[in-house]
């Protein structure tokens, strides 16, 4: 089959049909059939779900605020940063701001923007912005009614360590902790 003039393209592919197989508020599965510069077709399923935060919550004292939650995809509980959606009309920072008074019951004066990750390039759209929060104080939590966590307080050493032995393996708290130690550590060579 060969392209025709004015179809939609995505990088080197242009799409010969692109069909909607499933949504809901969170997310979005397409699948695409393509065809190729050579002519050749082939067909792509993507999942695009919203935009996200994740947020290490970091104490003066070096302790990190952690959440453990029961993930139903995975069929497990894990521990990981702060995180959630961004909903409609909120900046990254708004959201994080959001969801780390929901979660754990903080809010921060002092947001570093540790950068953007994509979970799962292959077929998963679902930019998650990072941030590292400081200078923390307390305040009342309000969790969202559906979600059932509990809050984890350890060193921020521990939580590197859990990153490195795999105990932490939700992408993106892999990684803002991660940049978290870099930055830490260049803070101090200032």
């Amino acid at each position: 089959m060969s392209s025709q003039q004015g179809a939609r393209r995505v990088g080197p592919y242009t799409i010969v049909h692109s069909r909607p197989v499933y949504e809901n508020p969170w997310l979005k599965v397409r699948e695409d059939r393509v065809e190729d510069p050579r002519g050749k077709e082939a067909t792509f399923g993507v999942v695009t779900m919203k935009a996200g935060v994740t947020v290490l919550p970091l104490e003066e004292n070096g302790d990190v605020h952690l959440v453990r939650e029961f993930k139903y995809g995975l069929g497990e509980s894990t521990i990981e940063a702060v995180s959630g959606a961004i909903e409609s009309g909120e900046t990254p920072e708004q959201a994080g701001l959001r969801e780390v008074g929901e979660e754990v019951g903080l809010i921060a004066s002092e947001w570093v923007d540790m950068g953007l990750v994509n979970p799962f390039t292959t077929i998963v759209n679902s930019p998650n912005h990072m941030f590292l929060a400081r200078k923390l104080s307390k305040i009342r939590r309000h969790p969202e009614a559906r979600e059932k966590l509990e809050t984890v307080k350890m060193p921020f050493s521990d939580a590197l360590q859990a990153v490195l032995d795999g105990t932490i393996t939700h992408a993106a708290s892999c990684v803002v902790i991660l940049k978290a130690q870099v930055f830490l550590e260049r803070s101090s060579e200032r």
